[in-house]
């Protein structure tokens, strides 16, 4: 699974720590998503896609 988390949080200008503080995980959490070694639940998903104005599809790319 790819991510747009890197270009959409360089959009507004939030670190990584900041992604994290805004969706209460910690700043690892945010690396490995980005990465795509990590697949969030649900909850995180939508946590991520709101804190960044965009929609869960948008923000993560599913590969077949």
């Amino acid at each position: 699974m790819k991510t747009r988390i890197k270009e959409l949080r360089a959009r507004y200008d939030l670190t990584q720590e900041d992604l994290a503080r805004k969706v209460g995980v910690r700043r690892e959490t945010i690396v490995f998503l980005e990465k795509g070694k990590y697949n969030p639940s649900l909850k995180l998903a939508h946590d991520v896609a709101k804190a960044l104005n965009t929609s869960i599809d948008e923000l993560f790319l599913f590969e077949d």
